[in-house]
């Protein structure tokens, strides 16, 4: 039955999207043009059939392995952990490519080209990262072995923290899954010249595969499928600048001088406003990795699934080591990007060039004349322009974070493209089908298993952990539709999501584990406080925008400045308020105004006597009767 089921599921699956791609190639740019103007204009990307058949060829062998994993697992340990004795240089690479994603494969690049390389400075947290995680963290945290990270929660905190910690997991992940989707179909668009329109639907087939494989694997087919990601993942990105080098006829595109492009990097900042610097950055990677590391579910399930402390600390130096190789990688990359589009635009054809000319005065002189941006219709009608010449003219116009895939459809020889399309596609899943797989663990763990009477079988487990894997990532799906209101390029986004909660989860586990005295009432108010201080620091450029335009304060008065910006994916100029506060202090602010709120009150409060801890109660009792045996033979 199990196996029908997997076949069938993974027959729907590539038909519809097979169906769906189909559909997009036909609603994509056609090469007629309607001018000599258009002709010039519109250029059309490199994807053919070669290409879509290394697509689906991937595709299908992930839904595979997805199917071949669902006949070996009999057990929840097995669905959810591997059976706690998986190859640690497996799980390291598996972190690796869970905590990379589309956002830093796409990210990683755009931020060097953009905005020069002082956000990667950061790895050099990475060592003191290892020695915190690997030497405090990991042995407390080994010794309890348990599926679900906040079951930890509930031994030294009570039950009700358990719920908090796994509300707060489901939030972030939830998040964070739902905005790296949204940037892999930005990145589709781009890469397939379609119209944004269809970026949704291109998110669906994501997720549709990543669910199939992740809901009858488990983390076994996870881990393995982020294994073949991974190599993907590098390969496309040697991939890109072995052909930027050929290009240039040598390594002519690194830089000799400091590029214009780039801001400033300076080592401390000037003000809480300067968007990144060297102190900050390293603060935030070690922030953001002990963090992740030692409260994400998503990241303790893989070191559950090592069979010591020692397996476990392997894998995160693995984990680390591919961060930093494959971090500076991917920030020459961006370098090489740079050049090229530099190069490229200095090419421009006449009429393109004339076109960016026109289009540029024609939004700054209508924004002064209206108080307003001009919309496609009088864009159009003023300047006398089709669809085509509009659009072609927003793509030469794209930000940094979209060079990336742009190049990827316009460079790359044929099949290759498919291949490193197909790495996009892995970078995307990497982090579903981890996030997918966690949050099932965390639902069946944290809130089934403990509301049920009577314990499920291991095959009702599997298939309810199965199904509620198809709703989470469905969930994940239209959730990435909601996350456009994040503003900022790819690492921005990033690290406004992903810190609004990573650091009030941590502290739970702060409290838990190391903290000497705790009241029940402190961490809840601690927590609260750090949830607030992360939210109003995250959006404080939205929230200062808000008060602009509604109630006419003047941005000045909060250390903000009203700016125009452009659209990354579209080309579309949009208002914006700059953040008083960089995004590089949001982990750092959130745990300061946690902890120091958490702690205080504890010790204000009076003192509260801590849950019997099972795993401590029995060491206990072993060195009791231990010590009662040697009182006997001494007697």
């Amino acid at each position: 039955m199990i196996d029908f089921l997997s076949r069938r599921r993974m027959l729907l699956c590539l038909t519809a999207a097979f169906l769906l791609f189909s559909e997009i190639a036909e609603g994509a740019p056609e090469s007629n043009a309607e001018s000599p103007e258009a002709t010039e204009s519109v250029s059309q990307g490199g994807i053919v059939a070669l290409d879509w058949f290394m697509i689906a060829l991937y595709v299908a062998g992930t839904i595979g392995l997805g199917a071949y994993y669902a006949k070996r697992q009999k057990t929840r340990d097995e669905y959810f952990t591997g059976g706690g004795n998986m190859n640690p240089l497996l799980i390291g690479v598996s972190l690796f490519a869970t905590l990379l994603s589309t956002i830093s494969y796409l990210g990683m690049p755009g931020e060097a080209a953009g905005k020069g390389p002082v956000y990667f400075v950061g790895m050099i947290a990475h060592p003191l990262t290892f020695l915190v995680v690997g030497f405090l963290m990991l042995p407390v945290y080994m010794k309890y072995r348990v599926t679900s990270a906040y079951e930890l929660l509930e031994y030294r905190l009570g039950a009700s923290f358990r719920i908090l910690g796994a509300c707060l997991f489901l939030g972030l992940r939830l998040l964070w899954m739902s905005v790296l989707l949204k940037f892999a179909g930005d990145a589709m668009v781009t890469m397939l010249e379609v119209d944004p329109f269809w970026s949704p639907y291109i998110v669906a087939v994501i997720g549709l595969v990543a669910i199939i494989y992740t809901s009858l694997g488990g983390l076994q087919a996870v881990v393995i499928t982020d294994l073949a990601q991974t190599i993907l993942l590098y390969g496309g990105a040697i991939t890109v600048l072995v052909v930027v080098t050929i290009n240039f006829g040598g390594f002519s595109w690194m830089p000799t001088e400091w590029p214009k492009e780039w801001k400033a990097q300076p080592v401390f900042p000037d003000g809480l406003d300067t968007r990144v610097t060297w102190v900050g950055s390293i603060i935030m990677t070690f922030i953001w990795y002990v963090a992740t590391l030692g409260g994400d579910q998503t990241t303790v399930q893989r070191f559950m699934a090592t069979k010591d402390t020692k397996s476990a600390r392997t894998a995160l130096l693995t984990q680390l080591g591919f961060a930093v190789f494959v971090g500076t990688t991917l920030a020459v990359v961006g370098v090489a990007l740079m050049a090229h589009f530099k190069a490229e635009r200095e090419n421009l054809p006449s009429v393109q060039k004339s076109n960016i000319t026109a289009y540029e005065s024609f939004n700054k002189t209508f924004q002064s004349e209206h108080d307003k941006f001009p919309n496609d219709g009088e864009l159009k009608s003023a300047l006398g322009w089709n669809e085509k010449t509009l659009k072609q003219t927003r793509r030469n116009l794209i930000g940094a974070d979209q060079w990336f895939p742009r190049f990827i459809s316009h460079e790359l020889p044929m099949g290759l493209a498919g291949l490193v399309i197909a790495a996009m596609f892995a970078a995307a899943m990497s982090s579903l089908d981890s996030g997918v797989n966690s949050i099932t663990a965390v639902v069946m763990c944290d809130f089934v298993e403990r509301k049920r009477k009577s314990a499920l079988s291991e095959r009702q487990y599997l298939i309810t952990a199965r199904c509620l894997a198809v709703a989470i990532g469905v969930t994940v799906v239209f959730g990435s539709i909601l996350t456009g209101f994040i503003e900022g390029n790819i690492m921005a986004v990033t690290q406004k999501s992903v810190n609004l909660l990573t650091t009030p989860i941590f502290a739970l586990f702060y409290y838990a584990v190391f903290a000497k005295r705790v009241h029940p009432i402190a961490v809840w108010v601690g927590t609260i406080v750090g949830t607030i201080m992360a939210l109003v620091v995250a959006f404080c450029g939205q929230i200062v925008y808000y008060l602009y335009v509604n109630h006419g304060f003047d941005p000045a008065t909060f250390n903000s400045v009203l700016e125009t910006k452009i659209d990354d994916l579209t080309g579309v100029p949009y208002e914006a308020c700059t953040d008083p506060i960089s995004f590089q202090w949001i982990g750092l602010f959130a745990l300061l105004a946690n902890l120091a709120v958490g702690i205080s009150l504890s010790y204000l409060l009076p003192e509260w006597k801590r849950p019997i801890d099972p795993n401590e109660s029995q060491d206990i009792s072993e060195e009791d009767v231990e010590s009662d045996e040697t009182d006997e033979e001494v007697a």
